[in-house]
């Protein structure tokens, strides 16, 4: 049995979080550069010019790629021969959240109840936790800070299980026009098909956690990735909604068993500023 004290756990989440507000994924700022040299668009092409000079800029004088720092979403794999001493896992995450949001002057955003009082919790606490029991005696740490312009723009359809694979293209496809130069184009798709309700949406998050360069390992799902990435860049949206070739750097499909009678399908739509970050205790 491996024993991993509390404060190691904090001071893990509290790094990533750091890092994941302040340097952008290789393969997605390596993409944001291969569109802004590629765009025909001049508007478009100018607004992707833009986004790679803030990443620079961002990285340099280590400051926030954009000024929502996001909520804190955490996926934990626990291994089951893990002890953990000194105190709880999930209090230890939530401090590592607070103390990234405050030592990395990171903008607070959470508030204490959605629809009433909206009192800012001030410390961007609590983060959503989603934990896993798996085997092993470690523990994988994946942090997403999701900002709300994209997250806002994201949908769920529970499909009727004889839709078609063009039918699923074509929701994903309209979500995305649909949100226009909201979620700041070009945008990273998470995709989570199957489970239930509200595992397709834990899924289509999951999905924005891996890199843009990956796809599926199930072959006819990696092609279904490339098929929208297609279908979606044919809309026109652009940059910025500027219009132009790139609406979409990447699509990300993580997929689930369900029902017989059922066919879910969510669509989590992510910036261009796609942030995360991952370390194994």
């Amino acid at each position: 049995m491996k024993t991993v004290d509390v404060s190691t756990i904090t001071e893990t989440v509290k790094k990533l979080l750091i890092n994941a507000n302040i340097f952008l994924p290789k393969d997605t700022a390596c993409a944001i550069k291969q569109a802004s040299e590629s765009e025909s668009c001049p508007v478009a092409a100018a607004a992707l010019d833009t986004a790679v000079r803030n990443l620079r800029a961002a990285e340099k004088n280590l400051m926030p790629i954009c000024q929502d720092t996001g909520m804190a979403v955490i996926f934990c794999d626990v291994g089951s021969e893990v002890s953990i001493s000194s105190g709880n896992f999930e209090d230890a995450v939530n401090q590592g959240v607070r103390e990234a949001y405050r030592d990395g002057y990171f903008r607070c955003s959470v508030v204490d109840d959605p629809l009433f009082s909206r009192k800012n919790t001030t410390d961007n606490t609590p983060a959503v936790i989603y934990t896993r029991i798996v085997p092993g005696d470690k523990i994988h740490i994946i942090v997403e800070p999701k900002g709300f312009g994209s997250e806002n723009m994201s949908a769920i359809k529970m499909f009727n299980p004889s839709a078609t694979k063009d039918d699923i293209i074509g929701f994903i496809c309209d979500t995305v026009k649909n949100a226009k130069g909201n979620p700041c184009p070009p945008v990273v798709i998470g995709v989570g098909i199957g489970g239930t309700f509200d595992y397709a949406a834990v899924l289509a998050k999951k999905a924005l956690t891996r890199n843009i360069s990956e796809r599926n390992s199930n072959p006819l799902y990696a092609q279904l990735e490339n098929e929208i990435l297609e279908a979606v860049n044919l809309t026109g949206v652009g940059a910025q909604g500027f219009g132009g070739d790139i609406t979409a750097l990447g699509v990300n499909i993580e997929y689930f068993p369900t029902h017989i009678a059922g066919l879910p399908c969510a669509v989590n739509i992510n910036c261009h500023v796609a942030r995360h970050a991952e370390e194994t205790i």
